[in-house]
């Protein structure tokens, strides 16, 4: 099992697209815990400065199920281009990466 996670970031546009969102990669293994935090956010679009209350996911994983992980919220996703950015680890607290390998790798061992 590695010693690091990855932190898997993405936005969406509510809570409630959130908690699907959240609830999706949990029930899949493509995600250990999930965090959604309330954020405004400032971009350009189309050509156009946007200014739009979304929620920050913070979505941990173990970097096996990174390439699912960003497949997964990818096909969930509603927004057309949707941010999913990876963020590796450098090391945490053992007894956390232990629980977040085994977590989000249940589903590829039954026996996990």
């Amino acid at each position: 099992m590695a010693d690091t996670i990855s932190i898997v970031l993405t936005t969406v546009a509510n809570e409630q697209d959130a908690a699907e969102l959240g609830n999706k990669l949990l029930a899949e293994h493509l995600a250990a815990c999930v965090q959604e935090v309330p954020i405004r956010s400032r971009y350009r679009w189309k050509g156009e400065i946007q200014c739009e209350p979304e929620v920050l996911m913070l979505v941990k994983t173990s970097p096996e199920r990174v390439p699912a992980t960003i497949e997964g919220i990818r096909k969930a996703h509603k927004y057309e281009v949707p941010e999913i950015v990876v963020l590796p680890t450098s090391g945490g607290l053992a007894e956390y990466i232990a629980w977040v390998g085994a977590e989000t790798m249940s589903a590829a061992n039954p026996a996990g």
